[in-house]
């Protein structure tokens, strides 16, 4: 598995393997946030896959799937709603990882200072330096 700390409560990763769930719980980890497609994914590794071996392992499991065209405001507070408002230590995932952290960045557009999310995402290791102007003011 590829973690990657954006906040103290917010995590974002590539694709997870359902036999990854007693190590992301044991990690702090209590909610799984689905970013990505079905469509993009096996069987084996869809958000229902995933929500069974989550909910077997405790945690809390959400699906949000985004594309880049899907990225729009009431789906980015949706997003927001399912995973950084709930309180709980969020892993969300996608493909990289990268939609997540954009979701993740334009949730807080206008709430944190753009240079703030720009640079909590590169500690991530995910460069948002091309989407900074439009993090000055609120997305959602």
């Amino acid at each position: 598995m590829d973690i990657r700390q954006i906040t103290p409560r917010y995590f974002v990763s590539p694709q997870i393997d359902p036999s990854d769930m007693d190590a992301l719980r044991d990690a702090g980890i209590t909610r799984i946030l689905c970013n990505r497609p079905d469509a993009e994914v096996p069987p084996s590794h869809s958000a229902d896959a995933i929500r069974a071996a989550a909910e077997a392992a405790g945690l809390a499991f959400a699906v949000q799937p985004l594309t880049h065209q899907t990225m729009v405001p009431d789906v980015i507070a949706t997003n927001r709603a399912l995973g950084l408002d709930t309180g709980d230590v969020v892993l969300a995932y996608c493909a990289s990882g990268t939609r997540s952290t954009i979701a993740w960045a334009l949730g807080q557009a206008g709430t944190l200072p753009a240079d703030e999310i720009v640079a909590a995402a590169a500690a991530g290791g995910y460069d948002l330096s091309n989407i900074r102007p439009a993090l000055d003011e609120p997305f959602v």
